[in-house]
């Protein structure tokens, strides 16, 4: 018994064309050589079983089966897996579109030490709890109270708070002192965790005040894609001048105590075309 195959170079096999081409009860008389179909080398023993089986997975593959030029296969499964890059390079530009591929690891977002741990984000977020004993919170509100019993003495020091799972989405929330020029001053921003284009979905709201005062800074969380660092550079946060901290913490001033609240909230867009309507998580 011989079988006939025919694969397509579009890409793209449907149902009819595999039980047109996959025969098990008649012979082919066609003059296919079946050693080289499109460019795909066949044993003459293949079975059709082996060759319906994808080489990604191994399971058996149902239209649509997907071919590249060069004759191999893949199940549409694996072809659509949010897992993994789906384009095509030529070889030399592999490393290229690696250093930017959208589905290239995460560094691990920790700011409090140089960390060289990488991976998808579900590993990360396990990476934070268990590693780093970072603080977890289901929600999109928060409420954090800072106090530094020596505010006159600000070294540059790095904290993260929390991370905040909302919307099915990590966020990281950061919060330091440090000298900008000749003055010290205290920062607290939001990261997201995932991409920059993703990131733009959410925005978050921080606020620190006291003595009837109080500062707000509102945007929208940068990726940790972009470094801890490159974001408190561009000062893309609340910013706290020392002077401003201690008026808010009252007293004497010989104690710094923050409180420092805040949101996070998904944009959602209008149905009637109009401005980005705010989703908050209750």
């Amino acid at each position: 018994m011989e079988s006939s195959i025919e694969c397509v170079t579009d890409g793209l096999m449907d149902e009819d064309e595999i039980s047109s081409q996959f025969s098990s009860s008649k012979p082919s008389h066609t003059n296919i050589n079946t050693n080289h179909l499109n460019g795909m080398v066949i044993n003459p023993t293949t079975s059709v079983h082996e060759l319906l089986e994808c080489p990604v997975c191994t399971n058996s593959m149902y239209p649509p089966i997907h071919q590249c030029h060069n004759g191999h296969t893949i199940c549409s499964t694996c072809k659509y897996s949010t897992l993994g890059c789906p384009e095509i390079f030529p070889y030399y530009s592999k490393l290229k579109h690696e250093a930017a591929c959208n589905f290239r690891p995460y560094t691990c977002p920790y700011a409090g030490s140089e960390c060289s741990v990488g991976g998808d984000i579900p590993y990360l977020v396990a990476h934070l709890r268990d590693d780093h004993k970072v603080d977890m919170h289901s929600g999109c509100t928060f409420n954090h109270r800072y106090v530094k019993s020596n505010p006159r003495d600000v070294e540059n020091a790095t904290w993260m708070l929390t991370v905040f799972h909302c919307f099915g989405q990590y966020f990281c929330l950061h919060f330091e002192a440090f000298q900008l020029g000749m003055a010290p001053v205290y920062m607290a921003f939001l990261r997201f965790m995932g991409d920059e284009l993703d990131g733009r979905n959410y925005s978050y709201s921080l606020e620190v005040g006291g003595n009837g005062r109080k500062l707000i800074w509102e945007g929208t969380p940068r990726s940790i894609r972009d470094s801890h660092r490159k974001v408190r550079d561009s000062h893309d946060g609340l910013i706290i001048q020392r002077n401003m901290a201690l008026f808010f913490s009252g007293g004497d001033r010989k104690e710094l105590k923050l409180r420092v609240t805040g949101r996070i909230w998904e944009e959602q867009q209008n149905p009637d075309g109009g401005a980005c309507i705010p989703n908050f998580c209750s």
